[in-house]
């Protein structure tokens, strides 16, 4: 049997974890032979989240230091499957199209997929402000790492549970969702970026723009010319043999 852990931080969602936890498929994803389970990360919420979250059959990591880059280090240390999937709790990601990336994954021997949001499809579910600032770091992103990525900043990924072991990510906040992404890139893994459906937002926009912008750029160019700390042979010891796939919209 396949496993996969779907990792969901969450910063006070409570009122929208209902609805998250409705759109994971698990009936479908059983049949085709994968055992789910979900992990939310419940980062220091003061509105009941974990409680929430456990009472609709979650299982809840409870993360004090907040931060979009913590939460998922906590998560992704107690997540169990062989296959890890992510995703915000927020409503925005569309949990109900696991199966068919799932199936792309592996189909395609994927090693590490992430998603694009900024069709035009989905114009309406993000400011217009929020998708300048995704096409420009993006844009970034392409020129520093050579990655071909549309989308750096999307916040689901699946990808197999050796790869977090390989590389170096060290972002404790938002700027975590470009790391993991390019130190994928440095390291060699078999990659896929494929398009997604995204959704408006429930509750609460937590993004700070401009500031959370400011600082993600910085880590760009800071993550580029970093020293790394996993050495050249433990990546070795995990990543697959040379002739990656670079990252690629599929239409």
């Amino acid at each position: 049997m396949k496993t996969l852990s779907i990792v969901i931080p969450a910063l006070n969602e409570a009122d929208n974890l209902p609805a998250v936890m409705e759109s994971v498929p698990a009936a479908a994803l059983s049949a085709r032979g994968w055992t789910t389970e979900v992990v939310v990360v419940d980062n220091a919420s003061t509105d009941g989240t974990g409680d929430v979250a456990r009472h609709l059959g979650a299982r809840v990591v409870h993360q004090p230091a907040r931060g979009y880059g913590n939460a998922y280090r906590a998560g992704f240390t107690a997540a169990s499957g062989d296959v890890i999937a992510t995703g915000d709790a927020d409503r925005t990601y569309p949990f109900d199209a696991l199966p068919g990336l799932l199936t792309a994954l592996e189909a395609l021997e994927v090693e590490f997929m992430t998603t694009n949001r900024l069709g035009r499809d989905n114009a309406a579910a993000m400011k217009r402000s929020h998708t300048f600032a995704n096409h420009v770091l993006s844009g970034v992103s392409r020129m520093l790492f050579r990655n071909g990525l549309r989308d750096s900043q999307s916040g689901m990924w699946i990808f197999r549970r050796h790869v977090w072991h390989g590389i170096d990510v060290r972002s404790g906040g938002m700027a975590f969702s470009q790391e993991i992404k390019n130190a994928v890139t440095l390291a060699g893994y078999r990659t896929l970026e494929l398009p997604i459906e995204y959704r408006m937002r429930g509750g609460e926009v937590k993004l700070n723009a401009l500031p959370d912008g400011m600082a993600n750029l910085r880590q760009l160019f800071h993550h580029r010319f970093r020293r790394p700390l996993v050495a050249p042979a433990d990546v070795a010891a995990y990543a697959q043999p040379s002739g990656a796939e670079e990252f690629g919209t599929t239409a």
